[in-house]
């Protein structure tokens, strides 16, 4: 039986004893809430593999991030982000092809998600708009659908105006602007302790996601991520 408190409590405790000090000190605590949320994420793989058996393949372990952050370059020196994050996709965690994000933080942080959170990969926002400029009957239909319109807004880094080359006059010129398209449907701390429900709607969820991902993914066919050097 799967308990999701556990989850919630190691991280609002994280989150007040953000150092390193307390975090070596609790690795206990710790490697039981990783536990508990690679399970959450093996029963999402199963249950959203029913409808889209391209994810069917992945392990939950391989599809977490860590708590540790990069504090090189930000004003924040905490040396770790208090939440349990997961990108469940065809090419795994990897930002493209999209995917389904589950990200859990306490104090009512935490979220579902959908689409290209990266705005870095300058092919890939190219292939989008491109796309997107070819195909504007289909996204528009995905964005105007009742249920999605009730459910999500699309987010995404923009620039202020429509990018040379594209026809400002385009019926889809807003989301030309964009250098990242995704959805976000929050979640509360209550469902979230809810283990079996938390699941069932996340499916829900994801499910009316999904267009829009298919959507994405067909721009981004034959996109490939760059090579660390």
């Amino acid at each position: 039986m799967m308990n999701n408190s556990i989850i919630l409590q190691y991280l609002s405790e994280l989150e007040k004893n953000n150092d390193r000090s307390w975090y070596h000190a609790h690795k206990d605590m710790l490697h039981s809430a990783t536990e508990q949320f690679e399970n959450v994420i093996q029963a999402l793989i199963y249950e959203i593999g029913k409808a889209d058996a391209s994810i069917i393949h992945n392990e939950a372990k391989d599809l977490t991030f860590k708590l540790v952050r990069d504090t090189r370059y930000s004003h924040d020196k905490s040396p770790y982000n208090p939440a349990f994050r997961a990108h469940i996709s065809a090419g795994g965690k990897q930002p493209i092809p999209v995917g389904y994000y589950v990200y859990v933080s306490p104090g009512n942080k935490s979220f579902f998600g959908g689409g290209l959170f990266a705005d870095i990969f300058k092919d890939a926002t190219k292939m989008i708009r491109d796309y997107i400029t070819a195909n504007p009957e289909e996204w528009n239909e995905i964005l105007q659908k009742d249920t999605f319109c009730s459910l999500f807004s699309v987010k995404g880094t923009a620039l202020k105006k429509v990018p040379l080359g594209y026809d400002i006059n385009h019926p889809c010129a807003k989301y030309l602007k964009n250098k990242s398209w995704y959805l976000e449907y929050p979640v509360f701390d209550e469902l979230v302790l809810d283990a079996d429900e938390f699941i069932d709607e996340a499916v829900r969820i994801f499910m009316e996601m999904k267009p829009f991902n298919d959507y994405l993914n067909r721009a981004l066919y034959g996109f490939a991520m760059p090579k660390h050097k």
